[in-house]
């Protein structure tokens, strides 16, 4: 089991992440662009979605304003992209099926995705570009420990063109929401969502957290 805290500080740019434990699940995003750092995270009826902090140095929004987060009656889904919707609307393995990496290049930003389900188990996947197609991996869990989690991010570290993620999520030590937020890199981190048995807190760069 690895150190997160440690792991994250040693990484300048793990791009998007998503860390489930047992009760909690976690999200942050990350930005190197003028247009990925200008964003806070709000809330909504079922969940979280992203804004732009100043709409009017908002550039391509396609691919940054989504809901990461959405409540459904089949569980808590969490992900780094509009595919958080295709999910709520077939399914957590049949929504991964229809969708793929981000169209990005020459970055090809994997699409990372978790469904917690009430009874506390969980789904992870990572939809990223390979060859010239996408790879498509599952990682099913029937529940947590308390104090360990599962992390995935999109990217392994900083680079041109970035690193995608390689191989299963990582079995880490679960740390505080706010021992989180102080881990990622100051520069580039943006926003991080935490919900601790329910209770949801947001920490936006952008509005001085």
């Amino acid at each position: 089991m690895k150190n997160l805290l440690e792991m994250l500080r040693n990484n300048p740019y793990p791009g998007r992440g998503i860390v489930v434990g047992k009760n909690r699940v976690y999200y942050f995003i990350m930005g190197r662009s003028v247009n990925s750092r200008n964003r806070i995270f709000s809330l909504t009826e079922d969940g979280i979605r992203t804004e732009a902090f100043d709409a009017g140095k908002m550039q391509d929004p396609s691919l940054i304003i989504y809901h990461p987060v959405r409540k459904t009656e089949e569980g808590l889904i969490v992900t780094n992209g509009n595919q958080t919707d295709t999910i709520r609307d077939h399914g957590f393995i049949g929504g991964c099926m229809q969708r793929e990496y981000e169209p990005d290049e020459p970055n090809f930003t994997p699409r990372i995705s978790a469904m917690l389900y009430d009874d506390g188990s969980f789904d992870i996947s990572i939809l990223k570009h390979l060859g010239g197609r996408c790879l498509r991996e599952f990682f099913s869990y029937e529940g947590c420990d308390e104090g360990k989690g599962y992390f995935i991010s999109t990217y392994q570290g900083d680079g041109s063109p970035l690193p995608s993620f390689a191989g299963e999520p990582v079995e880490v030590e679960m740390p505080e929401p706010d021992e989180l937020w102080a881990a990622l890199n100051e520069d580039n981190k943006v926003s991080l969502y935490t919900n601790v048995s329910g209770e949801v807190k947001l920490y936006n760069k952008n509005l001085g957290d």
